[in-house]
């Protein structure tokens, strides 16, 4: 998996704790389920589809968050990154996990679906966000990123995007999303794989089995 976590690690600064912008990060979540959610729920801005004789993944974007599908025989699994989520059914939910900090998370869905992901969230200066929102920005351009780029009402800029990369049993998917009006940075790497055995961690994205499609 291409790594950008690592590619666009952050520099941590000392705050003034008077100048700590409000925690919206809080907020975020990612949901987890063993089916798939209806378009509806979302503002939907985009979508590609991944077609593979084995199996199908379909990544949605919008503002502030992305879904993404994947279909093998008679298994689904999809994942769904979003502020709030209070909306979204709770029917065939697997895990609600906050995007505050960082946490990694493996479902193991049988012996021939496995879904891991990593969730990292850290609150920038706005001199740090500016900066992390020209390298995403040069990244879409670079990368045909699926994205969502917006401008609220005060001016600032935020965007939302996701990489994915297609393999032989598997999908990588990345996703990030910047939210000017905190200075948050969220970021995601996830990966369905068909089969439970030498399931890489989304960290290193390291497979014997690891063969583009």
């Amino acid at each position: 998996m291409v790594n950008l976590m690592e590619k666009n690690s952050l520099k941590r600064e000392t705050q003034d704790p008077s100048n700590i912008k409000p925690a919206g990060l809080q907020s975020y979540v990612m949901l987890v389920y063993r089916k798939a959610v209806h378009p509806e729920f979302f503002g939907i801005e985009g979508r590609r589809r991944i077609t593979h004789p084995d199996y199908e993944f379909e990544g949605w974007i919008f503002k502030g968050g992305h879904a993404g599908r994947f279909q093998f025989a008679n298994m689904c699994v999809c994942e769904v990154v979003v502020e709030g989520g209070a909306n979204l059914p709770d029917r065939g939910l697997l895990a609600n996990l906050p995007c505050a900090g960082e946490r990694d998370h493996t479902e193991v869905m049988s012996d021939s679906l496995t879904y891991m992901t990593t969730i990292q969230t850290e609150t920038l200066s706005e001199h740090l966000y500016s900066g992390t929102h020209r390298e995403m920005m040069a990244h879409i351009r670079d990368s045909n990123s699926l994205h969502s780029i917006w401008t609220d009402a005060k001016g600032r800029q935020n965007l939302s995007l996701i990489d994915m990369q297609r393999y032989r049993n598997e999908v990588h998917i990345q996703g990030f999303h910047l939210r000017s009006d905190t200075g948050m940075v969220l970021r995601t790497q996830s990966m369905f794989k068909m089969g439970g055995e030498h399931a890489p961690s989304p960290k290193t994205g390291k497979s014997s089995k690891n063969k583009p499609a």
